[in-house]
């Protein structure tokens, strides 16, 4: 008999992690859609949404971007007053190791959530609801950030991933030649 094999996928390295990650962006975009059916009270749905997409914020700036990616941002003023980006990532090795569909699940849910908050803007400006759109515009300013903030860190990742393949491969070549070299 003729066997396949059989191709093993890769799981979710953290699944609650994504549950959380995924959960609140889609409670908010939910909540907010459906709340034209079955709520007629703008200040519940505001707070709602808002409070929903804060806590999205949260959980990606704090949570899941460290458990999924292996990245954190911070904003600090510094002594004279100016504001100051802060990056941290995992070091070049471990960044290397981190689960691809976990790094594909923040990135694509980090994106989508941004698009889908643009495309209810744009119905809500075909539509003239000019209070809907600061539900909207406070939402996508959350999920620009997390975009901004993460996608700065994730810069700052790659040249320490490159910093460290080409120590790495320096050490191994330098190595290589020195045995050789001197016949160890």
């Amino acid at each position: 008999m003729d066997q396949q094999p059989q191709v093993v996928s890769e799981n979710y390295a953290n699944p609650k992690t994504c549950l959380f990650h995924v959960l609140f962006k889609a409670a908010a975009l939910a909540f907010y859609i459906l709340s034209a059916l079955f709520v007629n009270n703008f200040v519940i749905i505001f707070v709602i949404t808002v409070l929903l997409a804060a806590l999205d914020f949260w959980v990606v700036k704090n949570v899941s971007g460290r458990i999924l990616v292996g990245l954190r941002w911070w904003n600090e003023i510094n002594d004279e007053g100016e504001s100051v980006w802060k990056f941290e990532c995992l070091d070049g090795e471990s960044l290397a190791r981190m689960n691809k569909k976990d790094s594909w699940l923040f990135w694509w849910t980090l994106y989508l959530t941004a698009g889908a908050w643009i495309i209810l803007g744009i119905f809500s400006l075909i539509r003239l609801q000019a209070d809907y759109l600061l539900v909207i515009g406070v939402c996508l300013s959350l999920s620009i950030a997390n975009i901004v903030g993460f996608t700065k860190c994730n810069k700052d990742a790659k040249k320490n991933i490159q910093d460290w393949t080409t120590n790495a491969l320096l050490s191994g070549s330098v190595r290589s030649h020195l045995q050789s070299a001197f016949g160890v």
